[in-house]
Formats: structure tokens, sequence, C-alpha cells
């Protein structure tokens, strides 16, 4: 069977659907350009001089900046030339960049999610979102990324990990390309990519469990009491603390991942981003058969108010995503109606 690369599969996608359909098969072999030179730098490792050093600058969140996720972003948005990007928004800058107006599209990306893991050597990778960009970006270069995630005309990333890979969804469904250096292409290794509805496998950081709300902690302390407590059945945990490799395996082989809100301070809203995160992971899962909330809401529904805006994420397995629901939900009830847990039997179903 004759392999599919990432520029025939655009085509086919782009042909019969019209201009903007050619305008995201376009955007999507431009970034895929720019991550093979991304992929490039970092594979050189601690032989560059940019893969560990740090600048004297932070990113938006505040978050010291190493000279790769510079890099990473100056490569990302020079490989936007000719392309059909209207405004390009960063976790590395403060405020969008505004390339040009009459164009139909708006990208919202991480360019190195995961950089905390790059002296370690575990895999890390690029998060992206595409949006529409509207009629009113000119005066107002954030107003694209201002709308709900279900909005996305497009999402993915890139994994640079022992293949270089990407995951796309164009809202037909997940498909994930793995780079050829024989072809020079990436060429599709995984169609119609789908997430079991039911998982034994969680992705959480545990050592955070005393600072966790009660809802999620409950959840959490059911999961490890196994086959012996009220969920009765063993789980298994899994934990990368990068977004793109947890997510990778959750879609190759199932599970869920988590990332609550909890009571330190600055991480009541979580730690990911909306609009560059948690936004185009949430259109990923959906489009696999999966569910994304932030345990109570779902994150495609969730409205930004502001670009590098946080949220607590939960994705994977829809029924295991629904069951963390109902536990917060029923706490956070039980909270307004005290006394508290008198009844756990939504908890044990």
């Amino acid at each position: 069977m004759p392999q599919i690369t990432l520029d025939r599969f655009l085509e086919t996608y782009a042909n019969p659907l019209g201009q903007t359909a050619k305008d995201l098969g376009g955007l999507v072999l431009a970034l895929a350009a720019s991550a093979i030179k991304v992929r490039d730098l970092v594979n050189q490792g601690a032989l560059s001089k940019a893969f560990a050093e740090e600048t004297a600058n932070h990113n938006a969140d505040g978050d010291a900046q190493k000279a790769l996720d510079v890099a990473a972003d100056e490569i990302f948005l020079s490989g936007l030339n000719g392309s059909s990007v209207a405004v390009y928004a960063s976790e590395e800058l403060d405020q969008p960049v505004l390339l040009n107006p009459s164009k139909s599209l708006a990208l919202a990306i991480d360019p190195l999610d995961g950089s905390s893991n790059i002296d370690t050597n575990v895999s890390i990778g690029t998060i992206f979102s595409i949006l529409p960009a509207g009629d009113n970006v000119r005066d107002n270069p954030n107003q694209p990324f201002m709308q709900a995630g279900h909005h996305q005309l497009g999402a993915g990333f890139f994994v640079y990990g022992p293949q270089l890979s990407l995951v796309l969804t164009l809202g037909e469904g997940v498909m994930i390309f793995v780079y050829s250096n024989r072809l020079n292409s990436f060429v599709l290794a995984y169609k119609n990519v789908t997430v079991s509805r039911n998982a034994r496998e969680y992705a959480v950081n545990a050592s955070n469990s005393r600072h966790w709300h009660t809802g999620f902690k409950q959840y959490m302390d059911d999961c490890l009491a196994g086959e012996d407590g009220p969920l009765e059945q063993n789980y298994n945990m899994r934990w990368i603390a990068s977004l793109v490799a947890d997510t990778y395996r959750i879609l190759i082989r199932g599970g869920v991942f988590y990332y609550p809100g909890d009571e330190r301070k600055g991480y009541h809203n979580g730690r990911l981003r909306l609009v560059y995160e948690a936004n185009p992971v949430a259109f990923l899962i959906e489009q696999a058969g999966g569910t994304a909330t932030d345990c109570f809401t779902r994150i495609l529904d969730i409205q930004p108010k502001e670009l590098h805006q946080r949220v607590p994420l939960a994705f994977g397995a829809a029924n295991e995503i629904d069951r963390v629901g109902r536990y917060c939900t029923e706490t956070a009830l039980e909270a307004e109606n005290a006394p508290l847990f008198n009844n756990r039997g939504l908890f044990r179903t």
C-alpha cells in the first residue's frame, strides 16, 4: 500500500472544500517545515548553545525563558511568511503579533511545550490552535483568541521524541503522522485515532495531593484503593510531566490526564493555558472520542478572558472524565449544603 504523505493528505482534504481548507492545509505545511527545523535544533542537545541556556527574560506567565524557547518561537513566526495567518499569538510573547490582517486565520502556539524537560532528554513538543481571524483583527489583534475552543478550525502538536510526530485534527478525526527521513516528509502512521471510553491508567502529579480540592482528592483516594475500593478496579499511574508526551500516550493506548487546580498560591486555576494548550488538546481528544473538562465544564465551551488564561485540565477516556466530574460536582454541592460528606453513594457507582 502506498504511503500517504502529509502533502497528499492535505491536498485530498482541501480540494473539495474551498479556500478555507486550502488555507488550513498551507498553514499546516508551514508549521511542519518549521517543526523540522526545531527538531534539528533540539537534536543537537547540549552541543547547541541554545539548548539549556536561560535568557534574562521571562515569558508571559513569568517562567524563565530558555534560549531554545525563544529560538523555537522565532522559527515558527518566521515560517509563516506567505501563509494565510493574520495574527500570531505565542506563549513566549506578551501580546499577539499582527502579520497580515487581510488573511483568514489566527494561530495560537506554544512553541516548545515541556521545555523544563529539555535538560533531561524527555520528549518535548509544539502545540498549536488554528482559529478564524474574523473581521476586526486589525483593530483588535486579541479578538480571535477570545473565541471559545469549539470555534477552532484545526489543532495539533508535534512531538520531538524518538520519532518526530505530528498529531493533527482539522475537525474530521485525528491523524498521526511520523516524519520519514527517506521521503523527507511526514507520513500518515495512524488514521482516525480513537480513545477508549474506559481507562485504568492515569497521569497526575501525585506529589501535589495534599493541595488538591476535596472532590478530586477523594476520587484519587478511591483510585488508589484499587479493586478493594468503591471503584472496584486497579489503576496504573504514568506521569511524564510533558503535556505532548502524555497526550500522545493517551491517544495511542488510552487513559486519562489530570492537572487540576489546587490550593497553592497561583494554582487555583491550574497551570496549563487555555488558548494554546488546553483548547487544542481538548479538540484533539474530542475528535478521538474522548472528553476534556476543567473537572466541571467542557473545555471547548469556556470563553477566554485573556490570552494567557490558565485552566484546570482533565482529559481522556470519557467514562473516567465523567466520573471525576461527578466527584467534584457532588463535593461542591455538599460544601454548599453542610454537613459535609454524609453520603458518598454517588462516588461508589
